[in-house]
Formats: structure tokens, C-alpha cells, sequence
């Protein structure tokens, strides 16, 4: 399923509405490394793939920024155990 994610530069997240229920990953950004330190969905949304859209959009934006990526949550690091095509963004 597509969302519509959102990348809140400022912020450094990316989020998005389903359902009127916010899913959100929060990263922080220093020297040109990405460290996504937080991917949370709420309970309701579980299981629907917002978590792994969610870091997809990340390391897209990371790929395009010539960015590495450091995975600091459990969620991140459990994804690039799970999907080596990024293993190139790993810093």
C-alpha cells in the first residue's frame, strides 16, 4: 500500500496520517549521517507496512542527499537486517 508520507525537514521526521492515527520516524542529522533514533506506529496500524514505508522514504531521502545511515532504533536496525539492497547507506 502507498502512503503519503510527509518529511518534516525541520523536525527531522517523517510522518503520516492513516486513519486520523500519526505514525512518525525521527532522525538526527550531523556530518552528513543520518541517525533514525525513533520509528513508532500506533497499536491500531500495526502490521499494515507503515513502519517499513516509513524507512523507505528515509533512506530514499538519504540516498538522494548522499547521506549514510546510522540504524539507532530497533525498528531501523531489524529493517536492514531484513533488506541488504541498502547496505550501501550503512555508515
Amino acid at each position: 500500500m502507498d502512503y503519503a508520507i510527509e518529511h518534516d525537514e525541520e523536525a527531522r521526521r517523517f510522518h503520516v496520517d492513516v486513519g486520523g492515527l500519526e505514525s512518525e520516524l525521527v532522525y538526527r542529522l550531523s556530518d552528513r549521517v543520518m541517525r533514525i533514533v525513533h520509528t513508532g506506529v500506533p497499536m491500531p496500524l500495526e502490521g499494515q507496512g507503515i513502519a517499513s514505508a516509513l524507512v523507505k522514504a528515509a533512506l530514499a531521502t538519504a540516498r538522494r542527499e548522499g547521506w549514510k545511515v546510522v540504524p539507532a532504533c530497533s525498528y531501523a536496525a531489524a529493517f536492514f537486517q531484513r533488506h541488504h539492497e541498502y547496505d550501501d547507506l550503512l555508515a
